[in-house]
């Protein structure tokens, strides 16, 4: 088990079996107005101190031992989908180079950059696998881009997906080549300060950026106010986390690392990934438990549950104190009293015996910190912690946010819905600040270390560092925390390349049906034509037919307007029901698009039907509720 005294994970360097001091809290005159500044932070920190050598000492802290890079890599690989450029199965490289003909540049040449590593360490370590040169596998690449599309569908896609972004943005052969252009905007007119551009690769914004300014935008510091970022309206529909079936979501992830990787390595910050420990833990209780095994256990008696019930009480026992309460989250509860609250609790919690009304707020407030810093894993997750913390070194807000809103993408589902609800918790304590007088910087600078402090007190460093990671990690959470609506958006241009993808698949899947089953493809297309005549008579060009199988009216032809929203469609529905039914339904089903070029996609009510149509032709349109 970790050692408690600067929180449950301890990243250490090698060979070290004890958790490090920290330096005497006597800062130089030099940091005194950065002291001054960060009095909340030093002040929680000094409190989880005590907090922590009051429950447990004398715990060994966990060593991590740093894997080489050529580890690192094979593991990036793996998480990215393209585990099978290297090793044995190498031969056949096939689904890897679909794969990679949906990428934008700057993504192809991240995984050509990291398979270039693997393939150097294979070879000094005198692997027997079978390692291709890595020019060979982006040659395979771009011979296959060369040839003609063959599909409709993926013609619909470009089609429409150049109607907003330009030509430039196209897939690259996996060289970057410096001439392709994306159309430039300059960073200091209102728009960049405003809009947020997820049509366009995220590091093909920034190497444009560096290309159109060749000096770039001053280092920004943790004290510059923050600008009012807004997402533009998307026609075809925004698309948030939640909103895809699983099977296209893990696509999202793994193109989600490698834009985040490709972002880090245009703005020349290191993308490191640290590899996941395993911790043997308890297998049930409150505090110190894995959010995933919480989870399970709080299913049984909730069905459902994607956050802690724990965590959720908590945050329901401080609002009912009043988020009007000066120093909320700030002012601790007694070590001795947090204590006995936490056994009482493992104790009595599932119960519920519990009695809450002995809870004070302010107890509860550490209670919830606490279950934050005895995550056996960090809530930020071990494998991404270090580059949430290095979006601090990001040059600009603008790709500040839009790391984050990858990292915030390639967390597990589990720490995802939990971040999301303390985020939503500390915005509503931040609303009362004229009352509690906790403004977003003071919310950032007392969470920080409850979230960051693992890697900020885990390693041995100077003073100096340690103030840079403490103002540092304060500013990733006051963006977390500023930015929570825009940061569960998944950017248009990857959705785009999802649908690529799709189609890519689908083209090799009827390939190899016609190679092997031509009678049965013969039959089923017929079969096809057959239904599409049988239904086309009442579902006319322009009109799409909407199925609501949970619905009084079922079917509905609903005739494609410039102006018809998906909100209009689930309208038109919910107006056929009862009075009671429609008020029930409401905010409870959502329209669908399903199949063509998308696994499954739950569409926003500002999402215009027409132009949907025209991006994914063969969808079928779908009325119901979301799955839980």
């Amino acid at each position: 088990m970790a050692s408690r005294r600067y929180g449950q994970y301890t990243i250490n360097q090698e060979g070290s079996t004890k958790v490090p001091e920290r330096p005497p809290f006597d800062r130089s005159s030099s940091q005194d107005s950065l002291d001054e500044s960060m009095e909340a932070y030093w002040t929680e920190l000094e409190n989880i101190k005590r907090s922590n050598e009051n429950r447990q000492e004398g715990q060994e802290a966990i060593v991590v031992k740093e894997p080489d890079e050529g580890e690192l890599e094979e593991e990036w690989l793996k998480e990215a989908g393209l585990s099978n450029l290297f090793g044995e199965s190498i031969d056949d490289p096939q689904e890897s180079i679909l794969f990679l003909s949906t990428l934008t540049r700057t993504q192809a040449a991240a995984v050509q950059k990291r398979v270039e590593t693997v393939s150097q360490t294979l070879r000094k370590k005198n692997k027997q696998h079978h390692i291709r040169d890595v020019r060979d596998i982006f040659a395979q690449q771009r011979e296959a881009q060369e040839k003609p599309p063959d599909d409709s569908d993926l013609r619909s896609v470009r089609t429409n997906e150049n109607k907003g972004q330009g030509k430039d943005d196209q897939p690259s052969s996996g060289a970057v080549d410096s001439k392709e252009q994306i159309s430039r905007v300059p960073e200091d007119t209102p728009a960049s300060e405003t809009d947020i551009n997820l049509e366009v690769s995220f590091a093909e914004q920034a190497v444009n950026q560096k290309e159109f300014s060749k000096e770039r935008t001053q280092k920004i510091s943790g004290n510059d106010s923050l600008p009012s970022f807004r997402l533009p309206k998307d026609k075809t529909g925004t698309t948030r986390i939640g909103d895809l079936a699983p099977q296209d979501m893990k696509k999202v992830c793994s193109l989600s690392l490698i834009e985040l990787t490709a972002l880090y390595d245009v703005l020349g910050l290191e993308f490191k990934q640290q590899k996941a420990v395993k911790i043997k833990t308890r297998d049930s209780g409150l505090f110190g438990i894995p959010l995933t095994i919480l989870l399970e256990q709080d299913q049984r008696k909730v069905p459902g549950t994607r956050i802690p019930l724990i965590f959720q009480k908590l945050i329901s026992r401080i609002e009912e104190g009043s988020l009007e309460t000066e120093g909320l989250l700030r002012i601790p509860g007694a070590a001795m009293r947090i204590k006995n609250l936490c056994q009482e609790l493992e104790a009595k919690f599932y119960e519920g015996t519990f009695n809450w009304e002995s809870v004070k707020q302010h107890d509860a407030a550490s209670l919830l910190k606490l279950f934050l810093r005895e995550l056996p894993q960090p809530l930020l997750s071990m494998e991404y912690l270090k580059a949430f913390q290095a979006v601090q070194n990001l040059p600009t807000r603008k790709e500040q946010l839009q790391a984050l809103n990858l990292l915030v993408i390639l967390l597990p589902d589990a720490n995802r819905d939990t971040l999301k609800a303390l985020l939503e918790f500390l915005q509503r304590v931040i609303d009362n600040k004229e009352k509690n007088k906790m403004t977003a910087g003071n919310v950032a600078m007392v969470m920080a270390p409850n979230l960051f402090m693992c890697h900020t007190l885990g390693l041995k460093s100077s003073e100096q560092r340690e103030f840079e990671m403490a103002a540092g990690t304060a500013n990733v959470m006051h963006l977390l925390i500023r930015y929570q609506k825009i940061l569960w958006t998944i950017p248009k241009f990857i959705v785009i390349q999802v649908r690529k993808q799709n189609i890519e698949n689908q083209k090799k899947e009827r390939k190899a049906m016609k190679k092997l089953l031509k009678k049965m493809a013969y039959d089923r297309e017929k079969h096809e034509k057959q239904d599409k005549t049988a239904n086309g008579a009442d579902v006319p060009q322009g009109v799409i037919r909407v199925q609501a199988p949970h619905l009084s009216k079922v079917s509905m032809a609903i005739q494609l307007t410039e102006e018809l929203k998906a909100s209009d469609v689930l309208a038109r529905f919910l107006s056929q029901e009862s009075g009671v039914a429609q008020t029930l339904k409401k905010g409870e089903v959502f329209l669908y698009e399903i199949g063509g070029n998308i696994g499954e996609r739950c569409l926003d009510d500002d999402t215009h039907m027409k132009d949907l149509y025209q991006l994914n032709p063969n969808a079928e349109w779908v009325i119901k509720s979301k799955p839980v």
